[in-house]
């Protein structure tokens, strides 16, 4: 004889926890499988800026450093901040592209201790001799993705990151659990 139901309220209780639990996983499979994809995202630019940069005499850490400073210098934590890694990483990296003639500290009118860095004509030359191959792979991937498909890339991108921006300035929520 089938279990009788102590009432039809807990019934729908019960089928409403069981799928909040389904839906808590299902989160928490999309926060994995987001986090696992741009960490191999990261492994894949890494790799092709290697490439990209290595005929230029840069590394991909020199390029994104470079890259950052060529519109206006900024300081090391500026740059950190923009590029969501350390300061004291930049800095290591700052100060060889400084020794390397790449780029060089200028004063901070905002800041007496905190310099800007910014690049050098040989360290703008260097980042120059990259844009053609860099052009060719930005033409290749729009074909892959086609041109709405790299734009939405882009938005979505764009979009989780400042979520977690957010997130992140609020407390991750981790601690709530």
């Amino acid at each position: 004889m089938p279990e009788v139901s102590a009432s039809p309220a807990r019934d729908r209780q019960d089928r409403q926890d069981r799928q909040d639990r389904q839906d808590w996983q299902d989160r928490q499979d999309l926060l994995s499988r987001t986090a696992l994809g741009v960490f191999g995202l990261n492994g894949r630019f890494l790799a092709i800026s290697e490439e990209l940069a290595g005929p230029a005499g840069l590394t991909a850490a020199w390029w994104q450093v470079l890259g950052a400073v060529l519109r206006e210098p900024l300081p090391v934590a500026g740059i950190a901040r923009a590029m969501g890694i350390t300061r004291q990483s930049v800095q290591r990296i700052a100060d060889l592209l400084v020794g390397k003639g790449l780029a060089e500290y200028v004063p901070n009118p905002a800041h007496r201790r905190a310099k800007l860095l910014r690049p050098t004509e040989e360290g703008r030359a260097a980042v120059a001799r990259i844009t053609p191959a860099h052009a060719v792979l930005a033409t290749r991937l729009a074909e892959q993705l086609g041109e709405a498909g790299f734009r939405e890339t882009v938005e979505v991108l764009d979009r989780l990151t400042k979520a977690l921006d957010t997130l992140l300035a609020e407390g991750s929520g981790a601690a709530d659990a």
